[in-house]
């Protein structure tokens, strides 16, 4: 029988987190006022154990045992070779992928959820706020506050809280409290609802609703977490390509090409980044992060500084951005529907060292159904992004001949997400394309800022 899974024992568990900072030069976050953000700045936001990880540059940081006690529940998560994909795509390539579909939230969040919840409590922490946009991040925030005893409030995308009930549900059951945003309990969120009653929501304003929830509690017991963008988030995530490579090292094989999907950028970070370390130092290697048509921030934005959040509340971060004032569609992947991306995916990509690609909304339906008819698996609307990705690129060794070794992250189950797989099933989806107008238009508001120097790494 040929080996399709390939385990790592809880002993074989990276004990440090991999930090790209260490490899990669930086804009650096602005103020208000224009000038370098310092860490100081962030304390009313995050806790300084957390600012110190975020501003760091060292290249090796320990996951302290507490957090390691509480990944070992599902990590190391199993490498898979997707040998019936591969036959039903008659390629030579070797496709892999790597399942956090295995957390107790079902997706790959967990690894700096559960981070976080605990630096927060170190620091005396009693009360989490963040946004969601599918539900993922919001549950995965949830389940770590409660492995540590802390309370949790999540905002999440109106589109998503009404397309995805059982997230919520998810939520409730390990003691978090689940709102649909925009809402009326901040200020943000009431701004937004006066301009746009029926609006769907995006998650940069659920982070102005959940930043805001935060810094305004008069106990100080308070900070906002976030679940991707910010390199602590990222740093968080590296576990994933780290098992990864001890994987394919047990085996003798090494990607030519690594594939993840790209909302914030947290999980394709996760897999990618140790595999950049490789890049940076001469390994020849193709690295693709993936994105919605309709939600194009790396293939049709520039790269700029912009806020995080609808409401200006966050930095100004120096990233590819379609606006923060641009409210993406519906699209059922609402993981994905962020009109930024991570500052170091974004250095990242100005450099020529990773390589976007954008897939439209049927053509990711109809690779997660190949997936589910081959492997077995129903892989999440956001992953689905990835495998289209994945599928084109084994098409194309095929027509070169070539046995390339493709290398995915599956980002997570859509066992939740069920109901966008009916709609796909009776033809109710359809691609959703957006005019040049309308980017234009949305980012009119980066006029405003200064624009990032483009930097060399290497």
């Amino acid at each position: 029988m040929k080996t399709k899974k390939v385990y790592l024992t809880e002993d074989e568990m990276p004990r440090q987190w991999y930090n790209v900072l260490a490899d990669i030069k930086m804009n650096p976050p602005l103020g208000p006022d224009g000038n370098p953000l310092s860490p100081d700045d962030l304390a009313p936001v995050f806790p300084m154990n957390l600012i110190e990880q975020e501003v760091s540059t060292e290249r090796w940081i320990d996951i302290p045992e507490e957090v390691l006690s509480v990944l070992s529940i599902w990590r190391p998560s199993p490498l898979i070779r997707a040998y019936s994909l591969e036959a039903a795509l008659d390629t030579p390539a070797r496709i892999y992928y790597k399942y956090e579909g295995v957390s107790p939230p079902g997706s790959h969040k967990p690894n700096t959820a559960v981070a976080q919840a605990y630096y927060n409590k170190a620091f005396g922490i009693k009360k989490l706020t963040t946004e969601t946009g599918a539900g993922q991040w919001g549950s995965a925030l949830a389940f770590a506050c409660s492995q540590f005893g802390l309370e949790c409030k999540v905002f999440m995308v109106r589109i998503s809280f009404d397309q995805k009930p059982y997230r919520k549900s998810m939520m409730g059951t390990w003691g978090a409290t689940c709102i649909a945003s925009p809402s009326t309990e901040t200020q943000a969120g009431r701004g937004v609802l006066e301009n746009d009653p029926d609006t769907p929501g995006s998650l940069g304003i659920a982070i102005s609703e959940a930043i805001e929830a935060a810094v305004t509690d008069p106990s100080g017991e308070t900070r906002y977490s976030l679940g991707s963008v910010l390199n602590h988030v990222m740093l968080h995530q590296t576990i994933i390509g780290l098992e990864a490579k001890k994987q394919m090292e047990k085996i003798g094989e090494y990607p030519d090409i690594v594939i993840g999907c790209a909302g914030g950028g947290s999980n394709f970070a996760g897999l990618a980044f140790p595999y950049v370390l490789d890049k940076i130092n001469g390994k020849d290697i193709a690295i693709y992060p993936v994105e919605p048509e309709a939600c194009p921030t790396l293939t049709r934005a520039p790269f700029a500084y912009d806020h995080g959040d609808y409401a200006c509340m966050t930095p100004l971060l120096p990233m590819y951005s379609l606006g923060h004032t641009f409210v993406p569609p519906p699209l059922h992947a609402g993981g994905l529907r962020y009109h930024g991306m991570a500052p170091t995916v974004s250095q990242l990509l100005s450099e020529g060292i990773l390589e976007a690609k954008a897939v439209n909304q049927l053509s990711t339906y109809k690779a997660g159904m190949l997936l589910a008819k081959t492997e077995g698996v129903i892989p999440a609307p956001e992953t689905n992004h990835a495998l289209a990705c994945v599928i084109d690129e084994a098409k194309k060794a095929k027509e070169e001949g070539k046995e390339k070794v493709i290398l995915f992250n599956y980002s997570g189950h859509g066992l939740i997400d069920l109901q966008a797989y009916d709609k796909y099933l009776s033809g109710q989806l359809e691609n959703i394309a957006l005019k040049e107008d309308t980017i234009e238009e949305s980012q009119k508001v980066l006029d405003q800022y200064p624009k990032p120097e483009l930097l060399k790494s290497t």
